[in-house]
């Protein structure tokens, strides 16, 4: 039996089922139990609840701003839809794209090295594709190095239902000292 080697990440699509789920199946693995994806340090839970504390005007439930899914070196997060973030022309603001990418990169982050709320973007750098549609978009951040004191990643974004990526996106963050109390 030939074995085909497992990434490091799942490659998320967009689809009906959850995006974990259909990528964990896509790499033939069961969500429970499978224990070969790298656990992330901070669930979704974990990071829903540090989140809200250390950043309630930002991130509370009808901010719209949702994680989809962490993993070790990887998230999937989610932007809903408000007709607020529509510019002329009925697109959603690049504004709008810039903050989920950086959002997703953050979570990626924070969920690989835990909380270390102080780790901040350095550098982000955007390609915008294709119109959004408007919906709600979903962003896909994958750390291609994660080191101490530097992480750096890309993120693919998409307007839900929709294969197309609407921007692509890459980002450093640093990662403050970790100083021993």
């Amino acid at each position: 039996m030939v074995m085909t080697p497992l990434p490091l990440y799942p490659i998320l699509s967009v689809g009906g089922e959850g995006m974990m789920e259909r990528a964990l199946k896509e790499v033939g693995l069961k969500k429970a139990g499978a224990g070969q994806l790298a656990a992330a340090k901070l669930s979704v839970a974990e990071l829903e609840r540090l989140l809200s504390a250390e950043f309630p005007e930002m991130f509370h439930p009808a901010s719209g701003w949702v994680i989809e899914a962490v993993w070790h070196r990887g998230s999937v997060v989610r932007k809903r839809f408000d007709a607020q973030s529509l510019r002329p022309g009925g697109t959603i603001a690049g504004t709008t794209t810039m903050a989920i990418a950086d959002f997703a990169i953050y979570i990626a982050v924070l969920a690989s090295i835990g909380w270390v709320p102080l780790t901040v973007t350095t550098n982000l750098n955007i390609n915008f594709l294709k119109k959004p549609a408007p919906r709600d978009l979903l962003a896909e951040a994958r750390l291609i190095k994660l080191g101490k004191r530097l992480a750096v990643g890309e993120i693919d974004i998409r307007s839900e239902g929709d294969d197309d990526l609407v921007a692509h996106a890459t980002a450093t963050y640093s990662i403050p000292p970790q100083t021993v109390k």
